[in-house]
């Protein structure tokens, strides 16, 4: 005897009690023909008919959400990616002046070159 026929003889002595639900009524309006349970049955076909067109059009609404977002989301990545050209191209020319500027006792003892490197590494970091 296996322990499955072991359980299965131990149910078949205690027999389970009946399950519990909805009785019945008895009678002549218990019918589901009534007048009653038809209604019933129609005001619930509706509120579920409502309920499932509601759920379609919150479902339509997000999908359209998320479709203006990423379209949003590629734009700004493009509008990220001309700025740090364009910022690149500032830096550059920023550099160019300061060395070729006869003033250039305002740049003395800053290295240019290490403050635009450790700004331009801080820039790709957060754009990541």
């Amino acid at each position: 005897m296996t322990q499955f026929d072991s359980c299965k003889c131990a149910i078949d002595r205690f027999q389970m009690p009946p399950r519990k639900g909805r009785v019945k009524k008895e009678g002549p309006e218990s019918g589901e023909d009534s007048d009653e349970y038809r209604k019933k049955r129609d005001r619930n076909n509706l509120a579920v008919k409502r309920s499932r067109v509601k759920s379609k059009q919150k479902t339509q609404e997000t999908l359209n959400r998320v479709t203006k977002l990423r379209h949003e989301n590629s734009i700004l990545e493009e509008k990220v990616k001309t700025l740090t050209k364009e910022l690149g191209f500032l830096k550059e020319l920023f550099i160019a002046h300061a060395a070729n500027n006869v003033d250039s006792a305002k740049f003395e003892g800053i290295d240019l070159q290490q403050l635009l490197t450790e700004d331009t590494s801080a820039t790709t970091s957060d754009t990541k």
